[in-house]
């Protein structure tokens, strides 16, 4: 059987044999750029901004779609999605930074995080970040208390905890009662923030915000939680008069790494939750806020690809095949963390059939450095190309240098052509910051020491 039978995916094979994407042979991206190299699909991050847009715009008058950066977040990402008319949520002071620097305005942004440091939250005061996500009681008379000290009068929404656990993985659930995330709504903390910000001068509320987990592969998850937003903005109503402008949902909306996983089309989902949102508001007579979405692994997610060159085979007979690749998780942590499950091919073997089955393991000293367990592929041989499917979100986000591996380059492809948006990290730079004190520097003449 061949790739194209057994997973199921459109591949573009060419007329040598070998996978592209965006037009582009990735045979020859790995030979101009080196691997491991992220490669993103401009044309699909594209489309997927538009359709949350499309979906939306049918169903609910006032929207707003806010990038996840934290996803994948590097200065042409945040052109990118400026050009598609999303706005962008970031939850550190590296992660505004950088949308600063790439000239993305400050009053379209979304700055969350359940611990911000006074140092981020004046940078986020000083440059007019456009709202300011307040996680919890304290962040909330810090924010009012340097608003004072600024002069000036931060736009607030407030991130509360619906007591919403997910079908995911627990390291991904964040709407839950026991969650380091959020305002509680049970237990009364909620309402005391909101009656504290109303009291407040110096800040504005708009609304409020939720986020219940990551790669959520069903819609009643989000009509859960629309419930229990919706009925806390009427008793908010009821106890203090104030109407939200702002009804933000979050992300989370999962995709489909692997043929177990299996999601609603992004379409329906993010129209299911619109309509939803505005028949529940509708029901309780309260005034349409702006209902707002904050995507991040749904729209970068599916449009990345990782390629690795293949190394080492390890035959190991009557118990496993391990093929070794010269990145692992290093650049995509995920397996380790979350025993995500991913697919790959042989792309320069595109057209020969699935003869065997490997490990496919990265080059970390870890056991637990593995990428793919149990993948069929044509037979390998050390020189192919591995390319790994879906590895667009956390993936380079969340890279590390451990064992000192310098992380990858990304490039974007469109219409057969390639540009390189971050560069490969060299040892130079892995060692920039290094210190040497005097006293231990290293000179010819010195002894070994005796032992």
């Amino acid at each position: 059987m061949l790739a194209s039978e057994v997973f199921e995916r459109k591949f573009t094979i060419n007329s040598s044999g070998h996978l592209e994407i965006g037009g582009c042979d990735v045979v020859e991206l790995a030979q101009d750029f080196g691997t491991p190299l992220y490669v993103l699909d401009e044309a699909k991050v594209r489309a997927n901004c538009r359709t949350y847009r499309e979906a939306l715009k049918g169903v609910y008058p006032n929207y707003e779609v806010v990038y996840a950066g934290k996803a994948f977040l590097t200065q042409a990402m945040c052109g990118l999605v400026y050009q598609e008319g999303l706005g962008l949520d970031v939850v550190s002071g590296g992660e505004l930074y950088t949308a600063l620097q790439a000239g993305f305005p400050a009053e379209r942004i979304n700055f969350h995080g359940n611990n911000k440091s006074r140092a981020e939250l004046l940078m986020a005061l000083k440059n007019g970040v456009g709202r300011i996500m307040v996680d919890g009681l304290m962040e909330l008379e810090t924010l009012i208390q340097l608003a004072r000290e600024t002069k000036t009068q931060p736009q607030v929404v407030l991130r509360l905890k619906p007591g919403i656990v997910v079908h995911t993985h627990s390291y991904t659930q964040t709407g839950q009662e026991d969650s380091k995330f959020g305002l509680g709504i049970k237990d009364g903390v909620a309402m005391k923030a909101v009656k504290i910000a109303l009291a407040s001068p110096q800040i504005k509320l708009l609304g409020f915000h939720a986020h219940i987990g990551s790669q959520i592969l069903d819609v009643a998850p989000f009509m859960a939680a629309v419930d229990v937003l919706t009925a806390f903005m009427a008793e908010v109503r009821t106890q203090t008069g104030f109407v939200a402008q702002k009804l933000a949902l979050g992300g989370g909306f999962g995709i489909a790494h692997n043929k177990r996983e299996k999601p609603l089309a992004l379409w329906e989902t993010v129209a299911q939750i619109g309509r939803y949102a505005r028949e529940r508001l509708t029901a309780l007579h309260y005034p349409l806020p702006r209902l707002v979405l904050e995507p991040g692994r749904s729209i970068v997610g599916p449009a990345g690809t990782t390629l690795y060159t293949v190394g080492n085979i390890k035959r190991i007979p009557g118990v496993r095949t391990y093929l070794a690749v010269d990145g692992g998780m290093t650049d995509n942590p995920r397996v380790a963390l979350y025993q995500a499950v991913y697919e790959g091919v042989l792309a320069n073997k595109m057209n020969e059939p699935l003869t065997e089955v490997v490990t496919v393991t990265g080059k970390c000293c870890e056991s637990g450095d593995t990428l793919i367990w149990d993948l069929p592929l044509a037979a390998p041989e050390p020189g192919d190309l591995l390319a790994v499917f879906d590895t667009g979100a956390y993936n380079y986000s969340m890279a590390s240098n451990y064992n000192r591996l310098p992380r990858p380059a990304v490039v974007l492809v469109a219409d057969g052509e390639a540009e390189l948006i971050v560069r490969r990290e060299t040892y130079e730079q892995l060692i920039q910051n290094d210190l040497m004190p005097e006293r231990l520097k290293v000179k010819p003449e010195t002894e070994p020491i005796a032992k």
